[in-house]
């Protein structure tokens, strides 16, 4: 019985939707790094990563048996989704306040990356603690 099948996928689904949650929060702190780094680059226009949606409806997908049902029209809608299933690079195509053309906001990217050091090291925590759970179910 491999991975893939009915009760591997609910004992390891939870592990591996973490898993891209760090590799996609991975992702943005590479991305962050680089557009930091041309903070000074004439021309430089900044990188993004969207995985917020992406992870949303992972999450979302692997509790599709807990998702609300709509019963009327006008009831709020869940699980609404038309994304890649990847985390999404993007370049900004903003204005630049800056003559060279450059629309780095160091302040901003600082913020970014402070936030998305926490994102991760939240996950890992979470990843850890996923492990140790199937730890304990596999030793009894």
């Amino acid at each position: 019985m491999g991975k893939g099948t009915g009760m591997w996928d609910n004992l390891f689904g939870s592990v591996d939707l973490l898993h891209s949650g760090l590799e996609a929060s991975w992702l943005r702190n590479a991305v962050i790094r680089n557009n930091i780094a041309n903070v000074e680059t004439p021309g430089f226009k900044a990188g993004d990563v969207n995985f917020e949606s992406v992870y949303r409806a992972a999450l979302e997908s692997a509790g599709a048996a807990q998702t609300p049902k709509r019963t009327r029209d006008r009831h709020i809608k869940f699980g609404e989704y038309s994304g890649s299933g990847s985390p999404l690079v993007t370049t900004r195509r903003d204005l630049s306040m800056r003559l060279d053309e450059n629309n780095v906001d160091i302040e901003s990217e600082n913020v970014k990356l402070a936030q998305n050091s926490i994102l991760y090291n939240t996950i890992v925590s979470e990843l850890n603690g996923e492990l140790s759970r199937l730890k304990t179910a596999i030793s009894g």
